[in-house]
């Protein structure tokens, strides 16, 4: 059995005891999350697809880590013009395991 939920402006298939990275949510490590925004939820033969989202669905999940990405670099350069722009950036990002799909 396997999920489609929206947060964070993106949307992840999900299925039980699985674990990703998400966007960063509010919350402390240990603590459970409800995300009502299910896309669509599938099961072995039968599929429900919501228009845009599946009333009475849920998929619940427990925080296990908030942390930051590894870093990237941003770099400006303009060639001949004496301009060059270094930053970096680290995204923080929210790790879930989903602990079960309620449809």
């Amino acid at each position: 059995m396997y999920a489609v939920v929206q947060t964070g402006g993106k949307q992840y298939k999900v299925e039980k005891g699985e674990t990703l990275r998400i966007e960063k949510i509010p919350g402390e490590v240990g603590s459970r999350v409800t995300f009502d925004k299910v896309l669509m939820v599938a099961d072995g033969e039968s599929i429900k697809v919501g228009q845009p989202v599946l009333e009475n669905a849920a998929v619940s999940a427990s925080i296990i880590e908030q942390d930051k990405a590894r870093k990237i670099l941003v770099f400006k350069y303009k060639r001949r013009k004496r301009y060059r722009r270094k930053q970096g950036h680290r995204q923080p990002y929210t790790a879930i395991r989903i602990d079960g799909i309620d449809a």
